[in-house]
């Protein structure tokens, strides 16, 4: 579904000249990495897909980190498992905030450090620490699942995009070495139906976008996807947390009319309580994504 199409081609925009420089950083020390941590948030699993990842990964080992598993039913998820599954993809599912799933992430990577140094051992050389990456778009969960990861909080973490500035080593363990990077989104805004997911997700900073514009495309993705996979979302979604029928109002209509309803016409206000009700999971469990077909 292209939301964007109903609105301003260019409704999402940032700029390319930071965003190089911290790409450039992270392939350098990738080049000193052994196991990928790749970071996805379960509402967007697709969006939260960088495209280049692939191409800087390369033949290294990948462990695929689905975050955010207390936003998104357990339907969605059995879903998004079997899809994954048959993509010949492993997806492991957490809560890094609550240590949900964590645990199977160290395992992975340590599963994966072991063969790694079987392969040193296999070549007349030394095992070492194993060294890893945490890598995934801003604020999908990086941060808390390395302070999970360690047992104790080393590095910041809240619920908004850019909170991690610069790489950062932390060891783990004697064996087993994280890089804390900072958010990754693509220098090129080639997809802009991803990237108004990004905003309203909250895994893209505020000065990219327009709130009150989100906010209307969000109403109108709820009305989408409530039509049409009636039985994988809650049921009167609005009504139920804002007592206000939308009806067949299109995004922008409903969220004016909301601002009349409970926030004395203050249309900018309305608009950012809709978007944090949903990040907060108050209107309920919606995923923003389902797989393809």
């Amino acid at each position: 579904m292209a939301i964007t199409e109903n609105y301003n081609l260019n409704l999402i925009q940032w700029y390319p000249g930071h965003i190089a420089k911290a790409e450039r950083a992270l392939k350098e020390q990738l080049k000193r990495v052994d196991v990928v941590l790749e970071v996805r948030d379960a509402r967007i699993p697709l969006a939260t897909d960088h495209p280049q990842l692939a191409s800087w990964v390369g033949s290294k080992e990948r462990v695929l980190v689905v975050n955010r598993l207390d936003m998104v039913s357990p339907q969605v998820r059995s879903l998004w498992q079997d899809w994954f599954r048959r993509q010949g993809e492993k997806p492991y599912f957490t809560d890094a905030q609550h240590g949900k799933g964590v645990t199977a992430i160290a395992q992975a990577a340590i599963a994966a450090g072991v063969e790694i140094n079987q392969r040193r051992r296999d070549r007349g050389m030394l095992p070492r620490a194993v060294r890893a990456v945490v890598i995934g778009f801003p604020n999908v969960g990086k941060s808390a699942l390395i302070n999970r990861l360690l047992g104790r909080r080393v590095v910041e973490s809240a619920a908004r995009p850019g909170v991690t500035r610069q790489l950062r080593w932390v060891r783990i363990s004697r064996d087993f070495e994280l890089l804390d990077a900072p958010g990754i989104i693509p220098v090129k805004l080639e997809d802009q139906d991803a990237a108004l997911k990004l905003a309203i997700c909250d895994d893209i900073g505020e000065a990219a976008y327009d709130n009150q514009l989100v906010a209307a495309a969000l109403i109108d993705m709820i009305g989408y996807f409530t039509a049409t996979a009636s039985e994988l979302f809650p049921k009167q979604v609005l009504q139920s947390r804002y007592n206000l029928d939308p009806g067949e109002l299109a995004g922008g209509v409903y969220l004016h009319a909301l601002a009349e309803h409970r926030y004395k016409g203050d249309v900018e206000r309305a608009a950012r309580h809709l978007m944090t009700d949903f990040r907060k999971g108050l209107l309920g469990l919606i995923p923003l994504e389902l797989p393809p077909n």
